[in-house]
């Protein structure tokens, strides 16, 4: 990997997952910008993964120097798209995230202990339509008692219930597009994985992890939403992959 100039420190670029916004990296930017870092948590549209990555894509485009691209859930299938052929991108950090490669779907790689496979549609989202939605497409929103107990099950409720409250809608378009690329397999990776994360299964990302030869974090405990809740020992691992660029 190409180092960073002398003196220069990359942009890290944070993209949140499904039903979250980029809130969700309050912590963890909260924690970058005390350290000295510029950092940007951008909207992810959700919508479908190869418009969601051109919009992450020229994003980044605006910026200059190194980037870390940084995502959570349903956003590391977003960054594995939208680093792909990036000379800016030096290191990408998957945070409980998927990492498709080329013809994958993001729903495809929940893993087959996820609550999302285990339990029937109906139980799991509200589900309604959409202006201009492709044919069989629709908006989902997770139920009440999944985002709590299954989605944010480390959080205490209150903050779990304010969560579910505000999160933001997620096509099914988003889940069922294929990858186009796979920018881990040119791109240096790290992986934050979380025991306790039952969205996608540890067993999903550490099978992801090893075969993107990415430097694996295992957090004992946590959630899918461990970033908000242990967001230090997420920044450790996004600090880890600032560190290789210089």
């Amino acid at each position: 990997m190409t180092p960073a100039a002398d003196g220069v420190r990359p942009t890290v670029v944070l993209v949140h997952g499904a039903w979250a916004d980029a809130s969700s990296w309050n912590g963890v930017t909260e924690s970058l910008l005390a350290a000295g870092y510029d950092v940007r948590a951008i909207a992810n549209p959700v919508e479908d993964l190869t418009t969601d990555a051109e919009y992450v894509a020229d994003f980044l485009h605006t910026l200059t120097g190194p980037v870390v691209l940084v995502g959570h859930s349903y956003g590391g299938s977003v960054i594995t798209n939208a680093a792909a052929g990036s000379r800016k991108v030096k290191a990408l950090v998957y945070v409980d995230a998927a990492a498709p490669d080329v013809g994958e779907t993001n729903g495809s790689l929940s893993g087959t202990a996820s609550v999302l496979n285990r339990k029937p549609e109906s139980e799991l989202f509200d589900k309604l339509p959409y202006p201009g939605a492709p044919h069989g497409a629709a908006d989902l929103y997770l139920r009440k008692r999944i985002f709590i107990q299954n989605f944010a099950n480390d959080l205490p409720r209150s903050v779990a219930t304010r969560l579910w409250a505000s999160q933001r809608v997620a096509s099914t378009e988003a889940f069922d597009t294929p990858s186009q690329h796979a920018a881990w397999k040119t791109i240096p990776s790290w992986y934050f994985i979380s025991s306790g994360d039952q969205i996608i299964t540890p067993a999903s990302e550490m099978a992801m992890a090893k075969r993107a030869h990415s430097r694996v974090t295992l957090f004992r405990g946590g959630s899918h939403l461990t970033l908000i809740s242990h967001p230090d020992a997420v920044t450790q691992v996004i600090r880890s992959a600032i560190d290789s660029v210089h």
